[in-house]
């Protein structure tokens, strides 16, 4: 009698990146430094449009996120733990003989 190995998911999203709507959250910190320093350097020192400061804002975050995302790129420098699914017969903690 063969035995059929189902497995029932627990939690739909576990294995998906976390999101602030469609934007990545890992992304959220490195595009508001981003944001920052372009008003900082092109609005306040530069004395560029806002027009200007915004594209450059744009340019930054998109930039930034081709390099992050792909993971061939930055990703391949932290090993990511695997998680698999495996089967092991189950041991009794006591280790006593079953036999009578």
């Amino acid at each position: 009698m063969s035995q059929e190995h189902r497995f029932r998911t627990v939690n739909r999203i576990l294995g998906d990146r976390p999101r602030l709507g469609p934007f990545p959250a890992d992304q959220i910190f490195p595009w508001s430094v981003i944001a920052i320093l372009n008003v900082l350097v092109f609005n306040y020192m530069l004395k560029v449009s806002w027009l200007g400061t915004g594209l450059s804002i744009a340019w930054g975050w998109a930039t930034w996120w081709v390099l992050s995302s792909n993971k061939d790129f930055f990703g391949k420098f932290i090993s990511v733990p695997r998680i698999t699914r495996g089967y092991m017969p189950y041991r009794a903690l006591n280790n006593k003989s079953q036999s009578k």
